[in-house]
Formats: structure tokens, sequence, C-alpha cells
């Protein structure tokens, strides 16, 4: 079976008959978990992430505090003052990583080929899936089902001929979605879409596509390639390829990876210096989870940010040696934040942080942090991965303090090791 869903992976052509994927995407997974443990919780505000008498951000909110405006990537303290009856809990992320495994076990029952995104996201390519266990549609719902009854939690889902597709229908009727789109229907489902909805297009691009007239996907797809790259650059081939529904992407299992990352889009543009911190330590401490979880040490650091006008800058430093360490892998990228974007201030949209240049774990070469150092980092990582519903709040207080500790710092973040001790 493993020939059969590599070759479908790998089918090129604009919706090439073989390939259907899958995106996966748990509704407010992080508060739905909670709910779900906490029955009394149900349909009322529930808001994870940072508490308002901290500083701290909303990892993610309930549909029920949706109702108020309250979104993630919010201040925990604009999160109270939109919905004053919001409970507030603090994140448990090593209980949702152990539940987001028990998904992956049920993704992995009918096709190889799943690619996370995040904890409460992945891809899955069940092209040559289909003879075994029926239509891509069918194995949507059996999937969606499957979710439901095991784990008592509600995941959005679309099906498509390709990641772009599938990613803009499972986001198309959330909650408790189910979308389709079929090879032949692709510019009937693209092009009553707003432009909005397609990879790249914010309040900027958006703004310029309004003034030549443009609002749907269809008028997009109706304007000359030419006028295109004359207001857009080189970005116009990639808005007129979205258009037309186009991406050859496959699906990348993750141990066929390269890299691991993880990234997240902010319903509004960061403008606080510190919320951006606590977001990027954020990333970094699910990126080092993931690398210990699968038994992997890289040694090279990348760093994604995409300003609120669209333009993405990527950054790399290798390390000396590899390492899963999330304090490592958060010197790296906070010195990179801090030292190598442009100097203006900017709101940031989109925040990623990644590793690769992956090595089996073995015997640690002397370096700048002692051993002794270096063993109780690997002992507070242990604990955080395995951080229980009693403990989740210990866990979440290090990165609190770490936060309070850069805000009253002159230096530039990375510049003592003594401010990062998660």
């Amino acid at each position: 079976m493993s020939d059969l869903h590599r070759n479908a992976s790998s089918t090129s052509g604009r919706f090439g008959a073989t390939r259907m994927i899958l995106h996966v995407d748990m509704d407010a997974f992080y508060a739905s978990v909670e709910e779900r443990d906490r029955p009394e919780l149900l349909g009322r505000p529930v808001i994870v992430g940072g508490t308002p008498e901290g500083r701290g951000v909303v990892a993610a909110a309930s549909y029920a505090a949706r109702q108020f405006g309250v979104h993630s990537g919010m201040p925990a303290v604009t999160a109270q003052r939109l919905c004053p009856r919001g409970i507030f809990l603090r994140p448990r992320m090593s209980y949702y990583a152990e539940i987001s495994d028990q998904i992956r076990g049920i993704f992995e029952k009918f096709t190889p080929l799943v690619e996370p995104l995040s904890l409460d996201e992945a891809f899955l390519d069940v092209s040559g899936s289909e003879r075994l266990f029926g239509t891509a549609e069918s194995i949507g719902r059996a999937i969606k089902q499957q979710i439901r009854e095991r784990l008592k939690l509600v995941a959005s889902v679309g099906v498509a001929p390709n990641k772009f597709l599938a990613k803009i229908a499972s986001d198309l009727e959330k909650p408790d979605g189910f979308v389709v789109v079929k090879p032949a229907r692709v510019q009937e489902f693209l092009d009553p879409l707003p432009v909005g909805r397609l990879w790249g297009v914010g309040k900027v691009t958006g703004g310029a596509l309004a003034k030549l007239g443009v609002h749907r996907i269809g008028q997009l797809r109706a304007l000359p390639v030419e006028l295109l790259r004359h207001h857009f650059g080189s970005s116009g081939d990639h808005l007129r390829e979205l258009s037309l529904g186009i991406d050859e992407r496959p699906v990348v299992p993750e141990q066929e990876a390269k890299s691991i990352s993880h990234e997240t889009t902010f319903a509004q543009d960061l403008e606080d210096p510190g919320l951006m911190r606590a977001w990027l330590l954020e990333l970094c401490e699910q990126v080092g989870c993931r690398l210990r979880r699968h038994g992997l040490q890289g040694c090279t650091v990348h760093l994604k940010v995409r300003f609120g006008d669209f333009h993405t800058i990527t950054r790399a430093q290798t390390l000396p040696q590899a390492t899963n360490l999330t304090r490592d892998i958060w010197q790296a990228a906070a010195a990179m934040f801090a030292g190598r974007l442009p100097a203006r201030r900017l709101r940031i949209r989109l925040l990623g942080v990644g590793m690769s240049g992956f090595e089996q774990p073995g015997p640690r070469q002397p370096g700048l942090f002692s051993d002794t150092a270096h063993e109780r980092q690997a002992r507070l990582d242990e604990v955080a991965d395995r951080v229980r519903e009693r403990f989740g709040q210990a866990s979440l207080q290090r990165a609190l303090v770490i936060l309070h500790d850069l805000d009253h710092r002159s230096g530039p973040p990375g510049a003592s090791d003594t401010q990062y001790g998660r």
C-alpha cells in the first residue's frame, strides 16, 4: 500500500484524478478538550491561554467566547474586556499533544500520508486508500465520525484535489463542517468566494484588488495575467494559479519531512512586542515537544515572519550542536527575532518557528553550558512534556516568568542564558 500512496502523492497535473486530499481541522481544539473533560463548561465562554492579570495571549476560544469577539492571538486583558464572564484556563500543552497523537492514530488507519500542520490540523493524502476504504468523501466522513465517537471531539473536514482547496473547504462551514470539492467543479466552488480566501491576500493586496474592481475569486481569474504581474509583480502569477485552484504540493509525512515547524496566523495583526514574544515562545515549545516525541535533534533553527503588508521574511541559525531543548530553540529564535528583522516597527500577521538538520540523539559534546545545566533543561522539558491536568499551570508559569524577565531587560533577547531557563 505504501507504493500506491507515494505514487498518488506525487501525481502532477491540474486536478489529477488519482489524488484526493483531506484537510482535517479540530474545532476550537484546546477549548473543546477542556469542555469535554469538564462538562459544566459546555456552552460557556471558555478562553484558553494567558490570564488577564499577567502578560498573555489567547491560545484558543470556545465558540461561545467567539460570539463576544474573542479570538486567538488577542491579549488576554482585551479578551476579558470583551467577555467579562469568560472562563480563563491555562493551556495543558502536553495533554493536548497526547490527544493529538490519538487523532493521528485515527488518520493512520486510513493512510500513512499524514502531514500535521499543528496539534489540531493535518493534511491527508487518501488517493491510494480509496480501493480499501471507499471514496475520499467516505474516508473523510469515517474519520470525522471516529473522532467524535472515540474522543468526543468535533472536527471540520475539507475534501478536495489539492491542499489549497481542501484547506478552504474545511474552513467554510465551521464548526462541525464537511465540504467536498469535486475535481470537475473546482471553478464553481472557487469563483463566488471572496478574494480574501486566497493565500497571500490580506488588507493590502485585497485593497489593491478592490481598486481593480475585484472582490471575488472569479473576477480575479478573469483578469489578464499581464495585468496581475503589472500590479503585483511575481505574486501575480501566484494569485492567478490560486484563482484557478492550482496547487501541486504533495502531502509530506512527518517521518519523511526534512524539518519540523509550527506557525500561526493571527486574526488581527500583532503590534505589541510582548505578545509577539509570547507567541514566539509558544511556537518554540511546540517544535521542541514534537522533536522530543519523535526522538530527533536538529541543528538549524528557522524563523518565519509575515508582516501586515504580507511581506514575508525567513531567517535561519545553525547551532554548534544538535538539540531538542526548548531553551536552545527559544534562544536562537529570540535572537533572530530581535536582531535580524527590519528595525522599523511593523505589525506581524504570521509567526513560525522550525527546526531542520536532524540527527538521532547521541552523546553530547561539551559546549557553552555545563552538562549539569543541559541535564537540568532536559529534565524540565521531560516534565513539561508529561504534564497532566494537575500540573498544567506550573508548566505555563515558567513561560510567564521568562516573558516578565524579557520585558524588564535592557539588552536584546539572546544576550544572556539566564533569561531563558525553560
